[in-house]
Protein backbone atom coordinates (compact mmCIF):
# COMPACT_ATOMS: atom_id res chain seq x y z
CA UNK A 1 0.00 0.00 0.00
CA UNK A 2 1.53 3.40 -0.85
CA UNK A 3 1.74 6.13 1.17
CA UNK A 4 -1.24 8.39 -0.43
CA UNK A 5 -3.40 5.00 0.00
CA UNK A 6 -2.00 4.67 3.70
CA UNK A 7 -2.92 8.39 4.16
CA UNK A 8 -6.21 8.40 2.49
CA UNK A 9 -7.23 5.56 4.83
CA UNK A 10 -6.31 7.49 8.10
CA UNK A 11 -7.89 10.39 6.53
CA UNK A 12 -11.26 8.65 5.55
CA UNK A 13 -13.97 8.55 7.63
CA UNK A 14 -14.24 5.05 8.09
CA UNK A 15 -11.17 5.06 9.87
CA UNK A 16 -12.34 7.88 12.21
CA UNK A 17 -15.25 5.91 12.70
CA UNK A 18 -13.48 2.72 14.37
CA UNK A 19 -11.34 4.76 16.10
CA UNK A 20 -14.39 6.61 18.19
CA UNK A 21 -15.86 3.25 18.33
CA UNK A 22 -12.78 1.43 19.96
CA UNK A 23 -12.92 4.63 22.08
CA UNK A 24 -15.94 4.21 23.59
CA UNK A 25 -15.18 0.53 23.65
CA UNK A 26 -12.67 1.73 26.00
CA UNK A 27 -14.62 3.77 27.71
CA UNK A 28 -17.06 0.66 28.35
CA UNK A 29 -14.42 -1.22 29.48
CA UNK A 30 -13.89 1.10 32.78
CA UNK A 31 -17.23 1.39 33.61
CA UNK A 32 -17.73 -2.11 33.63
CA UNK A 33 -14.46 -2.31 35.50
CA UNK A 34 -16.21 -0.26 37.82
CA UNK A 35 -19.42 -1.78 37.79
CA UNK A 36 -17.37 -4.82 38.71
CA UNK A 37 -15.45 -3.69 41.57
CA UNK A 38 -18.20 -2.00 43.33
CA UNK A 39 -20.20 -5.79 43.25
CA UNK A 40 -17.05 -7.25 44.74
CA UNK A 41 -17.02 -5.11 47.35
CA UNK A 42 -20.83 -5.53 48.14
CA UNK A 43 -19.79 -9.15 48.55
CA UNK A 44 -17.05 -8.44 50.38
CA UNK A 45 -18.74 -6.58 52.40
CA UNK A 46 -21.05 -9.60 53.25
CA UNK A 47 -24.13 -8.50 51.46
CA UNK A 48 -26.16 -11.37 48.95
CA UNK A 49 -28.34 -9.07 46.98
CA UNK A 50 -27.71 -9.27 43.46
CA UNK A 51 -31.44 -8.33 42.49
CA UNK A 52 -31.44 -4.96 44.85
CA UNK A 53 -27.91 -4.13 43.44
CA UNK A 54 -29.53 -4.12 39.67
CA UNK A 55 -33.01 -2.49 40.87
CA UNK A 56 -31.29 0.82 41.13
CA UNK A 57 -29.93 1.43 37.75
CA UNK A 58 -33.19 0.30 36.23
CA UNK A 59 -35.46 2.58 38.37
CA UNK A 60 -32.64 5.23 37.36
CA UNK A 61 -33.08 4.33 33.37
CA UNK A 62 -37.23 3.90 33.93
CA UNK A 63 -37.33 7.51 35.41
CA UNK A 64 -35.01 9.34 33.41
CA UNK A 65 -35.52 7.72 29.64
CA UNK A 66 -39.08 6.93 30.45
CA UNK A 67 -39.75 10.46 31.26
CA UNK A 68 -37.88 11.75 27.66
CA UNK A 69 -39.98 8.91 26.06
CA UNK A 70 -43.66 10.23 27.85
CA UNK A 71 -43.08 14.06 26.84
CA UNK A 72 -43.03 12.50 22.71
CA UNK A 73 -46.43 11.37 23.41
CA UNK A 74 -46.27 8.84 21.15
CA UNK A 75 -47.02 4.87 20.81
CA UNK A 76 -44.32 1.93 21.21
CA UNK A 77 -42.75 1.01 18.49
CA UNK A 78 -41.86 -2.31 19.71
CA UNK A 79 -44.57 -4.10 21.40
CA UNK A 80 -44.79 -4.18 24.91
CA UNK A 81 -44.20 -7.95 25.44
CA UNK A 82 -41.20 -7.89 23.16
CA UNK A 83 -39.59 -5.79 26.01
CA UNK A 84 -40.72 -8.03 28.93
CA UNK A 85 -38.29 -10.51 27.27
CA UNK A 86 -35.78 -8.49 27.15
CA UNK A 87 -36.11 -7.21 30.65
CA UNK A 88 -36.53 -10.31 31.91
CA UNK A 89 -33.21 -11.76 30.59
CA UNK A 90 -30.96 -8.76 30.88
CA UNK A 91 -32.64 -9.20 34.48
CA UNK A 92 -31.05 -13.12 35.00
CA UNK A 93 -27.69 -12.23 33.82
CA UNK A 94 -26.99 -9.47 35.52
CA UNK A 95 -28.68 -11.62 38.55
CA UNK A 96 -26.52 -14.74 38.09
CA UNK A 97 -22.65 -12.49 37.72
CA UNK A 98 -23.56 -10.79 40.71
CA UNK A 99 -24.76 -13.93 42.22
CA UNK A 100 -20.87 -15.17 40.65
CA UNK A 101 -19.38 -12.96 43.32
CA UNK A 102 -20.49 -14.58 46.21
CA UNK A 103 -17.97 -17.63 45.43
CA UNK A 104 -15.75 -16.53 43.03
CA UNK A 105 -13.00 -13.78 42.71
CA UNK A 106 -13.23 -10.80 40.69
CA UNK A 107 -10.89 -11.48 38.36
CA UNK A 108 -12.45 -15.34 37.64
CA UNK A 109 -15.60 -13.61 37.18
CA UNK A 110 -14.68 -10.75 34.64
CA UNK A 111 -12.52 -13.53 32.60
CA UNK A 112 -15.37 -16.04 32.08
CA UNK A 113 -17.54 -12.80 31.27
CA UNK A 114 -15.87 -13.16 27.58
CA UNK A 115 -18.08 -16.12 26.98
CA UNK A 116 -20.91 -14.09 26.49
CA UNK A 117 -18.74 -13.08 22.91
CA UNK A 118 -19.40 -16.52 21.29
CA UNK A 119 -22.81 -16.95 22.24
CA UNK A 120 -23.43 -13.50 20.49
CA UNK A 121 -22.09 -14.54 17.27
CA UNK A 122 -24.05 -17.81 17.26
CA UNK A 123 -27.47 -15.87 18.05
CA UNK A 124 -26.67 -12.65 15.75
CA UNK A 125 -25.34 -15.73 13.13
CA UNK A 126 -29.02 -17.92 13.56
CA UNK A 127 -31.65 -14.64 14.56
CA UNK A 128 -30.17 -11.47 12.89
CA UNK A 129 -28.75 -12.78 9.47
CA UNK A 130 -25.16 -11.85 10.62
CA UNK A 131 -22.26 -13.21 9.21
CA UNK A 132 -18.44 -13.44 9.75
CA UNK A 133 -15.75 -13.59 6.69
CA UNK A 134 -13.15 -16.22 8.38
CA UNK A 135 -10.42 -12.92 8.84
CA UNK A 136 -13.31 -11.77 11.22
CA UNK A 137 -13.51 -15.36 13.07
CA UNK A 138 -9.56 -14.99 13.28
CA UNK A 139 -9.95 -11.80 15.03
CA UNK A 140 -12.43 -13.03 17.13
CA UNK A 141 -10.32 -15.89 18.07
CA UNK A 142 -7.32 -14.20 18.59
CA UNK A 143 -8.81 -12.15 21.45
CA UNK A 144 -10.36 -15.18 23.24
CA UNK A 145 -6.80 -16.92 22.99
CA UNK A 146 -5.75 -13.69 24.61
CA UNK A 147 -7.83 -14.43 27.16
CA UNK A 148 -6.95 -18.19 27.84
CA UNK A 149 -3.68 -16.21 29.01
CA UNK A 150 -5.25 -14.45 31.50
CA UNK A 151 -6.87 -17.67 32.72
CA UNK A 152 -3.42 -19.53 33.55
CA UNK A 153 -2.02 -15.97 34.98
CA UNK A 154 -5.40 -16.45 37.36
CA UNK A 155 -4.32 -19.64 38.12
CA UNK A 156 -1.46 -18.75 40.01
CA UNK A 157 -1.61 -15.43 41.02
CA UNK A 158 -2.66 -15.24 44.66
CA UNK A 159 -5.83 -13.38 45.90
CA UNK A 160 -8.32 -16.05 46.65
CA UNK A 161 -10.74 -18.29 44.25
CA UNK A 162 -13.52 -17.56 46.16
CA UNK A 163 -15.70 -19.86 48.68
CA UNK A 164 -16.87 -22.06 45.65
CA UNK A 165 -14.98 -21.24 42.56
CA UNK A 166 -17.00 -23.84 40.52
CA UNK A 167 -20.10 -22.89 41.84
CA UNK A 168 -19.58 -19.50 40.62
CA UNK A 169 -17.83 -20.00 37.61
CA UNK A 170 -21.07 -21.54 36.06
CA UNK A 171 -23.38 -19.11 37.42
CA UNK A 172 -21.35 -16.22 35.41
CA UNK A 173 -21.29 -18.69 32.50
CA UNK A 174 -25.01 -18.97 32.40
CA UNK A 175 -24.75 -15.57 33.02
CA UNK A 176 -23.09 -14.42 29.85
CA UNK A 177 -26.11 -16.36 27.94
CA UNK A 178 -28.49 -14.37 29.03
CA UNK A 179 -26.51 -11.23 28.66
CA UNK A 180 -26.04 -12.66 25.16
CA UNK A 181 -29.63 -12.69 24.61
CA UNK A 182 -30.12 -9.39 25.62
CA UNK A 183 -27.59 -7.62 23.52
CA UNK A 184 -28.64 -9.01 20.73
CA UNK A 185 -32.24 -8.36 21.17
CA UNK A 186 -30.84 -4.90 22.20
CA UNK A 187 -28.84 -4.54 19.17
CA UNK A 188 -32.27 -5.85 16.95
CA UNK A 189 -34.22 -3.27 18.74
CA UNK A 190 -31.66 -0.51 18.43
CA UNK A 191 -31.72 -0.73 14.64
CA UNK A 192 -34.98 -1.25 13.87
CA UNK A 193 -36.78 1.69 16.04
CA UNK A 194 -35.99 4.43 18.44
CA UNK A 195 -32.90 4.15 21.36
CA UNK A 196 -34.77 5.96 24.26
CA UNK A 197 -37.51 4.10 23.84
CA UNK A 198 -35.24 0.89 24.03
CA UNK A 199 -33.18 1.88 27.08
CA UNK A 200 -36.56 3.19 28.87
CA UNK A 201 -38.06 -0.19 28.31
CA UNK A 202 -35.11 -2.10 29.72
CA UNK A 203 -35.08 0.27 32.62
CA UNK A 204 -39.32 -0.28 32.96
CA UNK A 205 -39.14 -3.76 32.81
CA UNK A 206 -36.15 -4.58 34.01
CA UNK A 207 -37.67 -2.79 37.37
CA UNK A 208 -40.46 -4.39 37.70
CA UNK A 209 -38.81 -8.07 36.85
CA UNK A 210 -36.74 -6.93 39.70
CA UNK A 211 -38.76 -6.25 42.05
CA UNK A 212 -41.49 -9.49 41.37
CA UNK A 213 -38.14 -11.34 41.82
CA UNK A 214 -37.02 -9.51 45.10
CA UNK A 215 -40.05 -9.94 46.40
CA UNK A 216 -39.51 -14.01 45.91
CA UNK A 217 -36.07 -14.63 46.85
CA UNK A 218 -34.30 -11.51 48.51
CA UNK A 219 -36.64 -9.84 51.91
CA UNK A 220 -34.46 -12.18 53.95
CA UNK A 221 -31.40 -11.01 52.55
CA UNK A 222 -32.82 -7.35 52.75
CA UNK A 223 -33.87 -7.83 56.29
CA UNK A 224 -30.20 -8.99 57.41
CA UNK A 225 -28.30 -6.40 55.74
CA UNK A 226 -26.36 -3.70 58.26
CA UNK A 227 -26.34 -0.87 56.22
CA UNK A 228 -22.99 1.59 56.36
CA UNK A 229 -21.13 4.26 54.11
CA UNK A 230 -19.06 1.88 52.58
CA UNK A 231 -21.85 -0.71 51.63
CA UNK A 232 -23.78 2.91 50.52
CA UNK A 233 -21.40 4.28 48.88
CA UNK A 234 -20.63 1.17 46.74
CA UNK A 235 -24.45 0.21 46.07
CA UNK A 236 -24.18 4.36 44.79
CA UNK A 237 -21.37 3.27 42.95
CA UNK A 238 -22.28 0.05 41.01
CA UNK A 239 -25.87 2.34 40.13
CA UNK A 240 -24.15 5.14 38.41
CA UNK A 241 -21.76 2.74 36.62
CA UNK A 242 -24.62 0.24 35.16
CA UNK A 243 -26.20 3.54 34.51
CA UNK A 244 -23.97 4.75 32.19
CA UNK A 245 -23.45 1.65 30.88
CA UNK A 246 -26.84 0.99 29.58
CA UNK A 247 -26.64 4.82 28.25
CA UNK A 248 -24.20 4.76 26.38
CA UNK A 249 -24.62 0.74 24.83
CA UNK A 250 -26.99 1.22 22.36
CA UNK A 251 -24.68 3.40 20.48
CA UNK A 252 -22.22 1.11 20.03
CA UNK A 253 -24.72 -1.94 19.28
CA UNK A 254 -26.49 0.75 16.55
CA UNK A 255 -23.44 1.14 14.89
CA UNK A 256 -21.43 -1.80 15.13
CA UNK A 257 -23.40 -5.17 16.47
CA UNK A 258 -23.25 -7.29 19.19
CA UNK A 259 -20.26 -8.83 18.52
CA UNK A 260 -17.68 -5.87 18.18
CA UNK A 261 -20.10 -4.65 21.02
CA UNK A 262 -18.33 -7.15 23.39
CA UNK A 263 -15.52 -7.21 21.75
CA UNK A 264 -14.24 -4.11 22.57
CA UNK A 265 -15.18 -4.54 25.83
CA UNK A 266 -13.03 -7.13 26.72
CA UNK A 267 -10.34 -5.17 27.13
CA UNK A 268 -12.62 -4.57 30.94
CA UNK A 269 -10.53 -7.78 32.53
CA UNK A 270 -7.40 -5.15 32.26
CA UNK A 271 -9.32 -2.45 34.12
CA UNK A 272 -9.83 -5.53 36.68
CA UNK A 273 -6.12 -5.91 37.25
CA UNK A 274 -5.61 -2.22 37.75
CA UNK A 275 -8.15 -2.54 40.39
CA UNK A 276 -6.53 -5.24 41.76
CA UNK A 277 -3.08 -3.84 42.26
CA UNK A 278 -4.38 -0.86 43.66
CA UNK A 279 -6.76 -0.88 46.01
CA UNK A 280 -6.14 -5.04 46.46
CA UNK A 281 -2.51 -4.56 46.53
CA UNK A 282 -2.27 -7.84 44.71
CA UNK A 283 0.37 -8.39 42.18
CA UNK A 284 -0.14 -9.30 38.17
CA UNK A 285 1.34 -11.66 36.43
CA UNK A 286 3.40 -10.99 33.73
CA UNK A 287 0.75 -12.97 31.51
CA UNK A 288 -1.99 -10.43 31.46
CA UNK A 289 0.30 -8.10 29.71
CA UNK A 290 0.68 -10.41 27.00
CA UNK A 291 -2.91 -11.26 27.22
CA UNK A 292 -3.68 -7.08 26.74
CA UNK A 293 -1.54 -7.20 23.64
CA UNK A 294 -2.97 -10.12 21.90
CA UNK A 295 -6.80 -9.12 22.70
CA UNK A 296 -5.68 -5.75 21.34
CA UNK A 297 -4.85 -7.39 18.22
CA UNK A 298 -7.34 -9.45 17.70
CA UNK A 299 -9.64 -6.27 18.48
CA UNK A 300 -8.34 -4.54 16.04
CA UNK A 301 -8.09 -7.50 12.84
CA UNK A 302 -11.78 -7.77 13.69
CA UNK A 303 -12.64 -4.31 13.83
CA UNK A 304 -10.75 -3.08 10.55
CA UNK A 305 -12.19 -5.92 8.26
CA UNK A 306 -15.79 -4.96 10.23
CA UNK A 307 -15.76 -1.18 8.29
CA UNK A 308 -14.19 -2.36 5.10
CA UNK A 309 -10.51 -1.23 5.78
CA UNK A 310 -8.89 -4.33 4.73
Amino acid sequence: MSWCNLNGCWRSQKTWQTIYLLFLGQVFSFVLALGSFTSSLIADLGVDAPLTQALFPYFFLAFVYGSILLSRRQGLLVSWYWYLLLGFVDVQGNYLVNKAYQFSSITSVTLLDCWTIPWVMGLSWFFLGSRYSLWRLFGAAICIIGLGLVFLSDAGVGGGDGSKPLLGDVLVIAGTIFYAMSNVGEEFCVKKKNRIEVVAMIGVYGFLVSAVEISIVELKSLESIEWSTDLILAFAGYAVSTSMFYTVAPFVLQLSGATMFNLSILTFDMWAVVIRIFFYHQQVDWLYYLSFAIVCTGLVIYSTTFFGLQ
